[in-house]
């Protein structure tokens, strides 16, 4: 700074200044006048030229007041004056003047601040003192300065982490956390977020300056500093200890087997994406015990507990240092990096340690599956279809062995996963197909309905059949998917038909698991509504498995009874092939019964077949039904089938399942 006690303006500076102002000499004539000044009061430089400051801008302000600021050698402020705009409004205006040189010749420097803006600025500044405070007094604070040391905190965290100001200032960050692993990484991650000049917020576990653990939601954030050693990082915390403890006392109910100490199968799950996800490999030792509810009717009731019990102690002694999980009441889990031989040693191992009841060694037989990750299956889900099914083939060959995944079963669950994710996306995109295979009705010789049939040729898995896609349908609750998806196709189909003058009725297979849904009946018919098809051209085949549970439920009759009220015809599908009941004949609306295409498969062979075959017709004809024989190729089985009553068949000899286009052309042919 010069002697003169001024400072060097020049235009450039004065047109950053972010309020009005402007450069005047000793007299009042105006240097220079800026873009601000003009936007905000009116004038133009120009202005200046045919009058002074004093008698424009400044002309209500006292002479006193005026001659001060001309006068004055030190930087003068004078609040809440009032000026004279250029189209003579009043504005509130605090004014500062400082001396200054403008291009070499002493000059005044002179900066407006709109009292409204002044007023802005005190209440915004105001409100941060009473944010501070609030935050002071409601949550525990640490300040920290570039360099992770401790340099201020406030009462609340004083109290709660036990620490003085005397012990605790100079400490760096990471003396605020326990001394373990996690807790270090913890730390590191919350600091480079700092450093990296972003805030962190989340759960952390704390130690008190005992060593005693207590948890807070911590908010870390960075403040800005002029320069990288100047910055400071503030630790707002709230206490959630208690909320915390009550947290995992849940948790551990919920993830924890009580009887055995070993974490359940939900906590397994959580454990096992986790392993996945660090890519960690290992082996998953899937532990059945054989025959466990018939040991227990066996051995006395204390067996139970005792079983399970000492059952736990010896997997643990023999898999040290492995994660054990208890999947339900006799099967568990053991998550190992050990070889395949080792874990298969486990049984030899219950032999030379067997579990006593009563002084008596009980013959404990165990089925086990090994399935490695991520060279087998790669999720939690698969490993678990994967064990299921290994231990099923175990027990299917008389059990006591734990093996690993074979190649074929491997080869199957990879198949059938693969079916899964695919189907997903066939009903998505709607890339099933649906076929129509005639059904003729022997006395008129003419096709009367068709039956729709799924077809999928998926471009990456290839044909799947549909005796492979509905089971994995119905275990996945797909099986809803597709039959909604089957409805709407061929009641769309059944109202072109009959647009186009071709009468035929079609039907669709639906299974107990759809009508379990108390709104099938409901779902049926607005579907008929939205596509305009009549109720009488659908039919619906079910099977004897369908209807033998559909007997004991009366949702299930009711929903059929309102369906065939409004015109859907029953089909009893695969007769005589599951458990047949009169009674179910007597409750539910059958009207068409089907004969299996097994029995019309041995009907030329076996003169058994033909008699069975032949008492079928009868019954259905005793019991009024219409009855259908499927699976029919040959001119001869249609012919022994005509003979015995039967009133449709439906088969190769008729036509294989065909598009809707090939359908017509058959319709016009008979």
């Amino acid at each position: 700074m010069s002697p003169l006690q001024t400072y060097q303006l020049n235009n450039e500076l004065l047109d950053q200044t972010p309020f009005p102002s402007f450069i005047m000499d000793h007299s009042g004539d105006m240097l220079k006048w800026s873009d601000w000044s003009e936007h905000y009061f009116g004038y133009k430089a120009d202005d200046f030229e045919n009058t002074t400051i004093k008698n424009s801008l400044f002309s209500l302000v006292p002479n006193d007041v005026w001659m001060s600021l001309l006068e004055s050698t030190k930087p003068t402020q004078l609040s809440n004056i009032q000026l004279l705009t250029r189209d003579e409004s009043l504005v509130s205006i605090s004014v500062l003047t400082k001396r200054c040189s403008y291009q070499g010749e002493p000059a005044i420097f002179v900066m407006c601040t709109p009292l409204e803006i002044m007023n802005a600025i005190d209440s915004s500044q105001q409100e941060l003192i009473d944010l501070r405070n609030g935050i002071q007094s409601s949550f525990m604070m640490v300040t920290i300065d570039n360099e992770g040391f401790i340099i201020h905190c406030n009462q609340p965290f004083l109290k709660t982490s036990q620490w003085t100001p005397k012990r605790v200032l100079g400490k760096t960050f990471w003396k605020l956390f326990p001394e373990n692993d996690e807790s270090t990484k913890i730390a590191q991650a919350i600091w480079k977020t700092l450093q990296n000049g972003n805030i962190w917020q989340g759960e952390v576990e704390k130690a008190t300056k005992n060593g005693q653990s207590y948890w807070v939601h911590l908010t870390a954030i960075p403040t800005v500093g002029d320069t990288v050693d100047n910055r400071r990082y503030m630790l707002i915390e709230k206490d959630i200890t208690k909320d915390k403890m009550v947290q995992l006392q849940l948790e551990k109910i919920a993830y924890i087997d009580t009887e055995t100490g070993l974490m359940n199968v939900h906590r397994l799950e959580k454990v096992i994406t986790e392993m996945i996800e660090e890519e960690r490999h290992f082996s998953f030792v899937y532990l059945s015990i054989d025959k466990f509810y018939t040991l227990k009717e066996l051995h006395a009731a204390t067996l139970e507990s005792n079983l399970i019990i000492e059952f736990t102690k010896r997997m643990k002694m023999y898999f040290q240092d492995s994660t054990m999980a208890r999947i339900n009441e006799n099967e568990f889990v053991v998550i190992t990096p050990l070889s395949e031989w080792f874990i298969q040693g486990f049984l030899s191992y219950l032999q030379q340690h067997p579990i006593y009841n009563n002084n008596t060694a009980v013959p404990l037989s165990i089925s086990g599956g090994i399935t490695r990750s991520p060279e087998d299956q790669s999720s939690f889900s698969q490993l678990m279809k994967a064990s299921l099914a290994t231990i099923a083939s175990v027990r299917d060959a008389g059990g006591g062995h734990v093996v690993a995944l074979s190649k074929s079963t491997h080869k199957a669950i990879n198949r059938k996963s693969l079916v899964e994710k695919r189907l997903l996306l066939a009903l998505d995109q709607k890339n099933l197909k649906v076929l129509y295979q005639p059904q003729l009705d022997l006395t008129t010789g003419k096709m009367t309905a068709v039956e729709a049939l799924v077809r999928w040729e998926d471009e990456e898995i290839g044909v799947v059949t549909p005796d492979e896609l509905i089971p994995i349908a119905e275990e996945t609750g797909l099986i809803h998917n597709i039959g909604s998806f089957m409805l709407e196709k061929a009641c769309m189909q059944a109202l072109q038909w009959k647009n186009a003058g071709i009468n035929l009725k079609v039907s669709i297979n639906s299974s107990v698991r759809e009508f379990r849904d108390k709104n099938m009946a409901k779902s049926i018919l607005e579907t008929l509504e939205r596509t305009g098809c009549p109720a009488n051209l659908l039919q619906i085949e079910i099977t004897e498995k369908f209807a033998l549970e559909a007997e004991a439920e009366t949702s299930i009759i009711k929903q059929m009874r309102q369906l065939e009220s409004e015109g859907i015809v029953f089909v009893l599908d695969d007769f005589g092939t599951g458990y047949a009941s009169f009674r179910y004949m007597q409750l539910l609306p059958i009207e068409i019964l089907k004969i299996d295409q097994t029995f019309i498969a041995s009907l030329l062979k076996s003169e058994k077949t033909q008699r069975l075959i032949h008492g079928m017709v009868q019954f259905g004809k005793s019991m009024n039904l219409t009855v259908l024989a499927e699976g029919v190729e040959e001119e001869q089985q249609k012919e022994l089938l005509e003979s015995y009553g039967c009133d449709s068949i439906q088969g190769y000899y008729i036509s294989k399942a065909v598009s809707p286009e090939q359908i017509r052309k058959q319709y016009e042919q008979f």
